[in-house]
């Protein structure tokens, strides 16, 4: 009997091992991959498909602003892949630690958002001179700066900027805050309003007034899986990877 419990949980061992590799024997790379965060949803979907194509791989997203995960990278190099909502912010991390294969996967515009009611009678970018709580991004972050960038070319800043109660660190933040009804409007990227489908009111900023925000994205120097980060990387910049960014409501790279 004793033998026999033995020769059972030994069994059991040897089923949990096989189970834990995956029946392959092969061990799991874990990819790390810092995206902005305007990614969360393209870039949740492009990972799962990823691993499909590539099962020994798995993708771990870190999200947020992409100045705050340059700062990040630069002084923790923690990242396999860099996805920026900037090119300044890809320029922070070029220094520090570098980058290779770096280069332009999507672009996106700018769009204002309202309660679904929209209680400011919001209509267009002049619209939010008039008095209203606005929120948009803080300075340094890149929907902030793309923000303030087109308002100055339009005259109107210091109009819009008066009428700001709160400065997020990033867009999700602003999409949050208009949601709740905290306050009449915040300016977003064109991707935000795919997954917050009737939850908002959009109001379209006509091309001639907008900012194109052009997204790069790099295999981060001293990656210790260089091979998965560029099939990564190549993978965005493909086909499958153009289709589903642009289902997410992101415009082709430029050129």
């Amino acid at each position: 009997m004793k033998r026999l419990a033995i020769l059972a949980l030994a069994s059991v061992l040897i089923a949990g091992c096989s189970s834990s590799a995956g029946g392959s024997g092969r061990s799991t790379t874990e990819l790390t991959v810092f995206a902005a965060s305007s990614l969360v949803a393209a870039f949740t979907q492009l990972g799962a498909d990823f691993q499909d194509v590539h099962p020994d791989v798995k993708v771990v997203f870190n999200f947020g602003s992409s100045t705050d995960l340059a700062n990040q990278i630069s002084s923790e190099g923690t990242a396999d892949v860099f996805a920026s909502a900037s090119g300044s912010a890809m320029d922070v991390v070029a220094k520090e630690p570098g980058v290779r294969d770096r280069a332009d996967f999507a672009t996106n515009h700018l769009v204002i958002i309202t309660p679904s009611d929209n209680p400011a009678h919001v209509v267009s970018l002049d619209s939010l001179t008039s008095p209203m709580a606005i929120v948009i991004g803080a300075e340094g972050v890149p929907v902030g700066d793309y923000t303030r960038q087109m308002l100055d070319a339009q005259g109107i800043e210091h109009a819009v900027l008066t009428n700001v109660v709160s400065n997020e660190p990033d867009d999700a933040s602003i999409v949050a805050k208009v949601q709740s009804g905290e306050v009449d409007a915040g300016i977003v990227y064109t991707s935000d309003i795919p997954i917050t489908a009737g939850d908002l009111h959009a109001v379209e900023i006509p091309a001639r007034f907008n900012i194109t925000a052009t997204y790069p994205i790099a295999v981060v120097t001293g990656s210790e899986h260089p091979s998965e980060a560029h099939a990564f990387l190549k993978f965005v910049l493909g086909d499958h990877g153009q289709v589903v960014l642009d289902s997410h409501g992101f415009g082709p790279p430029p050129g």
